[in-house]
């Protein structure tokens, strides 16, 4: 269910806490094959599930970009920010993948956030996502999003 948050005044109490967790969704082998082709990086571990099976992981794994790519479509399932103009992608600041991400696994991400920062410009709002694998003892992604919302 989306959290909906009023306003940057709402949002900004809000610094330090978890904002919710998305739905399960799964990582299949063609999402990993688009995700190749889109990128050109078509190494054997994500797209040769023969020679995988013998390889560090058993089985072909998405690419660790391809994990990083779904930040958009998890933070739209968490929260939702309104009173809004425009909210941009202004980057990342730490990504790390700590655990590959087997084809057909389950991610979901639960979002904290970490800082609300008001510019010239709008406001910065860093994020911080845990993307978990259905499973797994640790996490296939932490990764810290920054985003410039701006007040309508």
């Amino acid at each position: 269910m989306v959290r909906t948050i009023n306003g940057i005044a709402e949002l900004e109490a809000l610094v330090g806490q978890e904002l919710g967790t998305s739905e399960w969704f799964t990582v299949d082998q063609a999402r990993i094959d688009a995700f190749a082709d889109a990128t050109e990086d078509h190494q054997w571990i994500h797209l040769d599930a023969e020679r995988a099976k013998s390889g560090p992981f058993g089985t072909t794994i998405a690419h660790g970009f391809l994990t990083l790519s779904l930040l958009p479509m998890f933070g739209a399932e968490v929260v939702d920010v309104t009173g809004m103009k425009m909210k941009i992608n202004y980057g990342l600041n730490k990504v790390r993948f700590p655990h590959p991400v087997p084809v057909d696994s389950k991610l979901r991400d639960t979002i904290a956030l970490s800082e609300v920062t008001r510019k010239d410009s709008g406001t910065q709002v860093v994020m911080t996502h845990t993307i978990e694998i259905e499973g797994a003892d640790r996490p296939a992604c932490i990764a810290e999003s920054v985003s410039i919302m701006v007040e309508a």
